[in-house]
C-alpha cells in the first residue's frame, strides 16, 4: 500500500492521469463456479477477493481510451479464463479493437491469449507474448536476448 500511495502521489506531482478501478467482480472462491459479488473498488470486504473490474470501471477506462493514439496493455482486467470473470478483459479489449487509428499494442501471454480467444486480434495492431520484458524494453533497459546478439554485431 505505501508503494501504491508512492507511485499516486508521484503520478500527481508529474501531471500524470492516474485511473484506478471504482469498482469490482469480487468472490469468497478462487473457481469458475463462484459467483461473483459486485463491490466498490476501494471497500472489497477481507473474506472476497477482486477477480475483475467492474460495469463502471469497464466505462470508465474505455472513455478514457478514447482519443489515444498509441495504447499499450499488459496484464487481462481479471481472470478471464472463468466465464464470470472475463467481462472486464473483453470490455477493454473491444474498446481497444474499436479505437479508431490508434495504435494498440497487447503484451503478454495471458493478454495475447485474451484477445487471441475473445476474437479480438485482428483489430489490434500488435502482438507479444512479451509482457515484462516489452515493458523493460520500452522503459530503455538492456535485455539480456537483445544485448547478446547486439555483442555479436
Amino acid at each position: 500500500m505505501d508503494f501504491a500511495r508512492e507511485m499516486m502521489q508521484l503520478a500527481e506531482k508529474k501531471g500524470v492521469k492516474l485511473i484506478l478501478p471504482v469498482d469490482d467482480l469480487a468472490t469468497a472462491e478462487f473457481s469458475p463456479e463462484s459467483d461473483p459479488i459486485l463491490v466498490e473498488s476501494m471497500n472489497i470486504p477481507d473474506h472476497l477477493m477482486g477477480l475483475d473490474i467492474g460495469p463502471k470501471t469497464i466505462t470508465l477506462f474505455t472513455e478514457a481510451l478514447q482519443g489515444a493514439g498509441t495504447v499499450i496493455w499488459n496484464g487481462p482486467m481479471g481472470v478471464f479464463e472463468f466465464p464470470a470473470y472475463s467481462q472486464g478483459t473483453k470490455g477493454i479489449a473491444k474498446a481497444l479493437a474499436e479505437l479508431p487509428g490508434a495504435i494498440t499494442i497487447i503484451g503478454g501471454g495471458d493478454s495475447a491469449s485474451a484477445v487471441e480467444q475473445m476474437g479480438f486480434a485482428d483489430k489490434i495492431t500488435h502482438i507479444s507474448t512479451g509482457g515484462g520484458a516489452s515493458l523493460e524494453f520500452l522503459e530503455g533497459l538492456a535485455l539480456p536476448g537483445i544485448t547478446c546478439l547486439m555483442d555479436r554485431v
